[in-house]
């Protein structure tokens, strides 16, 4: 064990705790030496024991005067700021109830010694240095963060620990500054709330006003990254002077830049001097009526707290703005404090969340240091050897000292935890303080009210955080709830957070150069005019918009081949086009990039062939059904009959006779049920049941097949060997495809077709000669486009059809930049055309040119297919399988209940005999007599007795039963 902690260590023994680290001498003290009047030590035993209680002693007096009477720390900031006034009460009054309180330090006074900072980081920088040259164990502050950075180089040589209560810039809590400690909230989190609530109204862009100092400029930092976090954005910023020669009239320009950009949602992170001029100018410019938001970070909130209320015009100038404030819970003790505050100021001056920080980190100091000597901290320093080359400079640095057990108290304060008027204090590996929350305010009428809370744990809610602290976390969006807001301009309606840019710059819209398919979209020969059907959609759509927009088309491609819509679209992610506009297919690699508006046209790829008309023929009865259903239909006619035969054979002699007969009653029994002509009689009920059936099943395949032969014969037939996009798959044939159409990535990509098979094809033209010649000649077997371009090319070639059906779905929308609010009011206002027809119109405008006849455009094919009608086999086939099964339970029934010869009943001489007796039994004709004959027995059974009492009873009965023997005779 080394020196210093052995010193330490013996420091923190008790008198008795020395005798017991004498174990020869434990027993004896307790004697009073005893030990001598029995002879058992030698004198020399009595001098160690006596040098032990020397020993004991003193260092139980070096334990008493370990803790010095008083015990000085420093403050630093600004005393005329609205935050300093503050701070310096709350500080003293701090300092008053430590010393008061007999708990902490025992016996040791804490001293506090102000110094101003005056918001200037020289003179905290020179008021720092003149700490360092005392007994200071801890400074309180600086208020201002950049005289914290200043400040903290100092702090971390000398080991001096930095406990700030008011500056926030987030960066200070990196590693480069570790004796540096935020006693209160860092901007992080603010920003973290600010972009909550620019998320929770759905804006997606701001422009931030800010400090250009450290303490702004990390701000916006930390704003930037956490915007980003929600796919948000500063959209422009500005920075404002730090100094105080910023005046009116550059307040002045930079705001009438920021009301000429897009965004109506402003960020306000300055001081209160500043910040006051700001609204005050914006007011006059009138920036805060409808449609703009202003958010103030927390310095608005130190004002309104400490200095309200404020003069009528500048009320007038920040109404409906939104700000925040460190959110403190509400507690007994705060409550108390509160009520202490206004007997000390008379009213005089209000209690901001600042000042109840200083309060807490004044107690926060007298706890560490209080842990401090508790652990055996000396209060001692040290020279800096590197001091000393500068001795003879003037600067009388060499006073300066090291503070020895600085990193002990450091420790100390990070690892503290209790509980002040701000709440639980205790701080995370970050060296942040846990559980961050805000109040949100709004401005309005002489005061402002409370709209809800932000915390890291459950984001914005309507409930105190810590009420929700003792439930789940829940940051779901449908749990973001804020009251509601009166906005700049007296309303409740939540602005739409952006605007038009009035800056004169026009939108770079562009446009797709065409040369085939003209109609969609083309340029006005030697003009920079464009027109068609897209053009007319899109013009009509921005002239309902609720604002001006000024916008320039400008055209895409080299007027030889149609561009290529990929490169087109890209280009707006480059920022060389504000947005697109023409025949622009939404899919889904493009979405990914780009934001679309509601789709002003329908689309999705088919397939284009040609088609030959096909003539009845002498086989054409056939063409109804295909194949597989006249084969499934057939079985079925034979089937039902077997099934029938079966069920009749042993009952119904129409169904007995020779095996030729039988043969030849079954197949004309089954065929004729297609005409329901069948002449023979079905006794049994099953059979019954499954001739039901039956018919029903020849009633829906005789109507179908009707009306599909008459189609047949009476419309005419369009055939082609494409059948559709999967059958052209498999051909192997060429296919063609329009240049620049994301056809060909669709093609090759999601279908499967080989890009050696693609064909590109640059105008209808093209399509109409590769078609004709079809492959075998150079030509395509068919073409896949959308269906915009095949109906416009159909409209005017009368040889070609779409052969399947549309296998893909999709649509035609004009591309923005991601997170644009263009996009959405676009989708509005086309929406708006579809409603009231004018879509419609400008669609018959340029689409409606047919000039072949109204046959059907789509290649269907008439056939029935067996998928039409499996559900009515698979009952019929139900319907005849549970007949057989109660049938044969009825013949195995009467097989062990009739007796065979030589042989009990149920009992074979062998197995072929039980399968002739079997066979033989279905195959035997059942007696029409058999019911009255088991009646009879039944009868004779009776004895007379009952025979004539019952007749006596119901003579009625028995003449009935006559009649029945009689019949039965």
């Amino acid at each position: 064990m080394s020196t210093s902690s052995h010193s330490i260590l013996k420091r923190q023994m008790t008198n008795e705790e020395i005798l017991v680290t004498c174990p020869p001498f434990k027993s004896h003290r307790r004697k009073n030496c005893s030990w001598l009047h029995h002879g058992v030590l030698s004198w020399f035993g009595c001098w160690v024991f006596l040098i032990c209680l020397l020993l004991s002693t003193t260092g139980y007096s070096r334990n008493l005067t370990s803790r010095p009477a008083v015990v000085n720390i420093g403050a630093l900031f600004t005393f005329e700021s609205s935050i300093g006034r503050v701070a310096k009460i709350a500080i003293q009054e701090a300092v008053k109830d430590v010393n008061a309180n007999s708990s902490i330090l025992r016996g040791t006074k804490l001293n506090v010694d102000m110094r101003n900072s005056n918001c200037s980081g020289f003179l905290g920088m020179v008021e720092a240095l003149r700490f360092m040259e005392t007994d200071i164990v801890a400074i309180i502050g600086p208020q201002s963060s950049v005289v914290a950075r200043i400040i903290s180089h100092v702090a971390n040589q000398l080991q001096v620990p930095l406990l700030s209560f008011s500056a926030t810039d987030p960066s200070l809590n990196s590693l480069q500054f570790p004796f540096f400690v935020q006693t209160t909230q860092s901007d992080l989190h603010q920003m973290a709330a600010i972009s909550d609530v620019v998320d929770y109204y759905g804006w997606k862009q701001v422009t931030a006003i800010y400090i250009d100092d450290d303490y702004g400029r990390n701000g916006m930092s930390a704003l930037g990254d956490k915007l980003a976090e929600r796919r948000c954005r500063i959209s422009y910023k500005v920075g404002v002077p730090p100094d105080s020669g910023v005046n009116r009239t550059d307040i002045l320009d930079m705001l009438i830049k920021v009301a000429s950009m897009e965004s109506r949602v402003i960020v306000l992170h300055v001081n209160p001097d500043v910040g006051f001029e700001v609204f005050s100018v914006a007011n006059r410019l009138q920036m805060m009526g409808n449609g703009w938001v202003w958010i103030a970070t927390d310095w608005l909130s130190s004002v309104l707290d400490s200095a309200s209320p404020l003069q009528s015009e500048t009320m007038d100038s920040i109404q409906g703005v939104l700000f925040f404030r460190q959110h403190t819970p509400d507690s007994d003790r705060k409550r108390a404090f509160y009520s202490r505050w206004r007997k000390l100021t008379g009213g005089s001056s209000g209690l901001n969340s600042y000042g109840l920080y200083a309060y807490d980190s004044v107690w926060l100091i007298a706890h560490a240091i209080d842990a401090f000597f508790n652990q055996g901290g000396i209060i001692s320093f040290s020279n800096d050897s590197r001091l000393r080359s500068v001795k003879d400079s003037g600067l009388h640095l060499e006073a300066m000292g090291i503070f020895d057990d600085g990193k002990l108290l450091l420790n100390n304060i990070l690892q503290s935890d209790l509980v002040g008027l701000t709440g639980r204090i205790k701080f995370d590996t970050d060296r942040s303080l846990i559980l961050p929350a805000y109040d949100v305010n709004n401005v309005f009428g002489t005061g402002f009210k409370r709209i809800g809370y932000w915390s890291n744990y459950s984001g914005l809610t309507v409930v105190p955080p810590e009420i929700l602290y003792t439930k789940p976390p829940n940051r779901s969006s449908a749990n973001q709830e804020l009251y509601k807001v009166i906005w700049p301009g007296d309303t409740l309606s939540t602005p739409r957070g952006w605007a038009f840019a009035n800056n004169g710059k026009q939108l770079r819209i562009g446009v797709p150069l065409r040369v085939s398919f003209r109609e969609f979209v083309s340029q006005a020969q030697g003009t920079d005019t464009f027109k068609g059907f897209c053009i007319d959609v899109f013009t009509s759509a921005i002239t309902l918009l609720p604002y001006p927009v000024q916008y320039q088309f400008i055209p895409f491609g080299d007027g030889k081949n149609n561009p290529s819509y990929s490169e087109l679209v890209y280009k707006i992610t480059t920022g060389f086009f504000d947005a697109v506009v023409g025949d622009v297919a939404i899919v889904t690699n493009r979405t990914k990039i780009l934001d679309f508006t509601q789709p002003y046209v329908a689309s999705g790829l088919v397939v284009v062939a040609p088609f030959r008309k096909s003539n009845s023929g002498a086989w054409t009865f056939l063409g109804p059904f295909s194949a597989r259903l006249w084969i499934v239909t057939g079985c079925f006619f034979f089937v039902v009959g077997v099934v029938v035969w079966i069920l009749e054979h042993r009952i119904n002699d129409e169904f007995r006779g020779p095996p030729k007969r039988q043969i030849i009653t079954v197949i004309w029994f089954s065929l004729s049920t297609l005409f329901s002509t069948h002449r023979e009689n079905t006794m049994s009920t099953l059979a019954r049941f499954v001739l039901l059936i039956w018919l029903f099943v020849v009633l829906i395949i005789n109507s179908n097949y009707t009306a599909s032969l008459t189609s047949i014969l009476t419309v005419h037939q369009l055939s082609s060997h494409i059948k559709g996009i999967e059958n052209l798959k498999e051909s192997g044939e060429p296919v063609g495809y329009q240049v620049g159409s994301f056809a060909e990535y669709y093609l090759s990509e999601e279908v499967g077709i080989s890009k050696s098979r693609l064909v590109a094809l640059g105008s209808p033209e093209e399509y109409a000669k590769a078609l004709q010649l079809g492959p075998g000649k150079g030509g395509v077997a068919a073409i896949v486009d959308e269906r915009p371009y095949v109906e416009l090319f159909l409209a005017r070639q009368c040889k070609f059809r779409i052969v399947g059906r549309e296998f893909t779905k999709s649509g035609w929308g004009f591309a923005f930049p991601r997170d644009s609010p263009l996009a959405v009011d676009m989708s509005t206002a086309i929406l708006a055309l579809s409603e009231n027809g004018d879509l419609q119109r400008i669609h018959d405008k340029w689409l409606m040119q047919s000039t072949c006849s109204s046959d059907t455009s789509e290649l269907e094919a008439d056939k029935l297919y067996l998928r039409s009608f499996w559900g009515l086999f698979l009952l019929c086939g139900l319907a005849c399988f549970i007949s057989l099964v109660i049938h044969v339970l009825q013949i195995i029934r009467l097989f062990y209940a009739a007796p065979a010869e030589s042989a009990s009943p149920g009992q074979c001489p062998s197995r072929p005999g039980c399968i002739r007796r079997l066979l033989t039994l279905m195959d035997q004709k059942e007696e029409p007599t058999k019911n009255a004959s088991k009646r009879r027995k039944l009868e004779r059974s009776l004895s007379g007795k009952d025979q004539d009492g019952e007749s006596l009873r119901n003579p009625k009965r028995k003449e009935t039963e006559r009649t029945i023997g009689a019949t039965s005779t």
